[in-house]
């Protein structure tokens, strides 16, 4: 990567402490005026909107120039200069790339407050954002908004700037980041993930906020508002005729404070009124930067019911406060690692309405996905899954950080035809394919005008078939992309993703959807595995195929692979399995530990080492091992004793017994083996 610099990196504090004049300042400005809004978009919260984001770097750029010095006074201090090159970096480019990166830290770190007191420039009846990236730019775009805006000011000093790490760190001490030696290596994690594209992607569509889209506020609310002002226009002016009336002394009691618990009434009496209930808009999910379960409008035929709505919101709140639920009469189901807690304020109404025989509620308060549901018939037929005749129930589940694909649906309903799905606003295409035969074509799956699917079968316990929603999300939203949804028994379905494996001299890949041919093969081997998943708290499932292997007497080609599952709450737990080439077989799985919570097989744990015993069709017995595409050596001890250099080993082995394998990745040390027991993939 070619650094900017052309000057020492210990000067740079120096060169930017000093304020130049404001003609120097105005000249830098313009002339590196898309780098340094660049920057400061980069450094913002993504949770500010696309929009108000883009807004919000012009005017922290533009507004640096009212910090430097007069003109005439910095020309009398200074002297006569000679003007830079055209294009070269110098002091006064440092002094305002450290003001820029001073701003957007303190802008970052108290949005309201700090955007507040500064103008953005006027775009009236406009939505503006950065043009759509590819999947590589979208997923480096998702890790950055995990981090802190402290961690990408220096991802971006370093990546996007092309700064050395002391002037980095001296840059982000004198923005007044307290740990800039930490920051950096959390940044250094996030740069050696992207790989050598790191600069190219930064310097894409997706991360360019002076090339931006236009498109249209909502007209019909526009006008609505124009009427609204005319008419508070003129009721401003009859309230200003009697305003001196309403000027007199308070009187001198003032009521007493409220005390916590009387508080916490108060707080729970809202959370349970219907008519605090929020909606969103119908549209409003086309035109923001928070694609999510908060853009979901309120749809089926109950949502102006107001006795369904205030029994489902007294029940969610009676059978979490009693928790029992003995006293209720209400059964609670809680997905893992989900907060069993009553409401604390209004929640936001998905949907209410009749689903196969059952008065449905779907709430979303920001954090959890509840549903509520009661029969509405005594003699209706009982809904596996559902309490009993006469008895409802509410369901707890996880769904902070729902996105585009992990907030595409939830379940209303689970009866013996299947589950039905309450689609997102932006879904516009979905069907129902299944797992264990890629080469068959997706089905069509019927939408009510509701959101509301036809029921998707659930998988058989013999995994005969494992059924799949395979949806397409709208153009509207600049994410016109297909994905794989599998039910898991809980309210959310789970996202799949597919990680390919390594091709020669090819960059790290990152994981992709399953929808391609190849996607799809790789998922028909490893779908019976979901089984296992079900009912523990999984949002997304990948697969990652981290090394393939020519196996010994020409027996074919086997995959390596490392399903990783990842939890509401973050944790992650995974399942390296072996694969041989018969796409029939089932995986095989390796030996080895299984943490709650790993990073291995993740962005952030990309180093991987298995090995296991295999027969050959012969029936020689030989041991194989594999690595990631960092392992440049392997070594075996123990029963079988054998050192290869590459990414794969392939020994024969004329015993048996647990086998410790080392890695070497280099600037990382040695690598410790995942699999060390003993297994017979071909043998079994």
């Amino acid at each position: 990567m070619q650094s900017h610099e052309t000057f020492p990196s210990t000067d740079i504090p120096h060169a930017a402490s000093q304020r130049p004049g404001r003609n120097e300042a105005e000249a830098a400005l313009v002339e590196h005026y898309p780098r340094l809004v660049r920057l400061a978009h980069l450094i913002l919260p993504p949770a500010l909107g696309r929009h108000r984001r883009v807004l919000a770097a012009h005017a922290l750029v533009q507004k640096s120039l009212s910090s430097a010095a007069p003109s005439r006074l910095a020309d009398a201090a200074d002297g006569p200069t000679v003007p830079a090159q055209r294009g070269e970096p110098g002091p006064v480019l440092a002094w305002l790339r450290q003001h820029v990166v001073s701003a957007a830290l303190r802008a970052a770190g108290r949005p309201r407050w700090s955007l507040g007191r500064t103008p953005f420039p006027t775009v009236l009846g406009l939505r503006l954002f950065p043009g759509a990236g590819g999947d590589d730019e979208l997923v480096l775009e998702s890790t950055l908004a995990t981090v802190t805006p402290e961690v990408r000011a220096a991802f971006a000093l370093r990546v996007l700037e092309g700064l050395t790490a002391q002037s980095s760190a001296l840059l982000l001490a004198a923005a007044g980041v307290s740990a800039p030696e930490e920051v950096l290596r959390v940044a250094e994690r996030i740069r050696s993930t992207v790989g050598r594209d790191a600069e190219s992607l930064l310097h894409g569509a997706e991360f360019d906020p002076c090339t931006v889209q236009a498109r249209p506020t909502d007209l019909l609310r526009r006008r609505h508002r124009t009427r609204l002002t005319a008419l508070a226009a003129a009721v401003l002016l009859a309230a200003s005729t009697t305003a001196v009336l309403a000027l007199r002394p308070e009187p001198s009691e003032r009521p007493a404070p409220s005390s916590p618990a009387t508080a916490l009434a108060a707080a729970s009496a809202r959370a349970a009124d219907p008519g605090l209930l929020l909606r969103t808009p119908a549209d409003r999910w086309s035109d923001t930067a928070r694609v999510d379960l908060t853009q979901w409008p309120a749809r089926g035929a109950g949502t102006g019911d107001t006795a369904l709505l205030t029994r489902a919101l007294t029940a969610w709140t009676q059978v979490t406060g009693d928790r029992s639920g003995d006293r209720t009469g209400v059964r609670l189901t809680v997905t893992p690692d989900t907060p069993a807690s009553p409401p604390a304020a209004p929640a936001r109404l998905l949907f209410a309405g009749p689903v196969d025989g059952s008065a449905v509620v779907l709430l979303h308060d920001g954090e959890r996905i509840i549903r509520y549901a009661e029969p509405l018939s005594r003699r209706g037929e009982a809904a596996i899954g559902e309490p009993a005749v006469g008895e409802p129930a509410v369901e707890l589940a996880r769904a902070d950080d729902a996105d585009v694909t992990t907030g595409a649906a939830v379940a209303l309903s689970r009866t013996p035809r299947g589950v039905r799905f309450l689609l997102a606003p932006w879904i516009d295409e979905s069907a129902v394919r299944d797992l264990r035969r890629p080469d068959v074509p997706a089905q069509r799956l019927a939408v009510s005008e509701f959101g509301v699917t036809d029921p998707v079968p659930q998988a058989p316990n013999d995994c005969g078939r494992v059924p799949a929603m395979q949806v397409r999300s709208s153009t509207r939203i600049v994410e016109d992309h297909s994905f794989l949804l599998a039910d898991l028994g809980e309210l959310s379905p789970t996202h799949l993703t597919w990680t390919p494996a390594p091709g020669t001299g090819a960059p790290a890949r990152q994981p992709r959807e399953a929808t391609s041919a190849a996607g799809l093969a790789a998922w028909a081997r490893s779908a019976c595995a979901l089984q296992e998943l079900r009912g523990t708290g999984v949002r997304a499932v990948n697969r990652w195929e981290f090394a393939q292997q020519s196996l010994p007497e020409r027996a074919g080609r086997a995959t390596w692979t490392c399903t990783r599952a990842e939890s509401w709450d973050g944790r992650g737990r995974v399942a390296v399995a072996w694969e041989g080439p018969d796409a029939r077989s089932r995986p095989v799985t390796v030996p080895g530990p299984a943490p709650e919570d790993t990073a291995a097989c993740s962005r952030f744990g990309q180093h991987l080492l298995a090995g296991t015993y295999w027969t050959a069709p012969s029936g020689a017995r030989y041991y194989l091992a594999a690595g990631s595409r960092a392992v440049t050596a392997i070594t075996a001890r123990g029963p079988v004793s054998a050192t290869g250099r590459g990414p794969v080993l392939a020994v024969r082995a004329n015993t048996t017994g647990s086998v410790r394998l080392t890695g070497t990745v280099p600037g990382s040390g040695e690598l410790r083996g995942w699999g060390e027991g003993e297994t017979d993939p071909a043998g079994s």
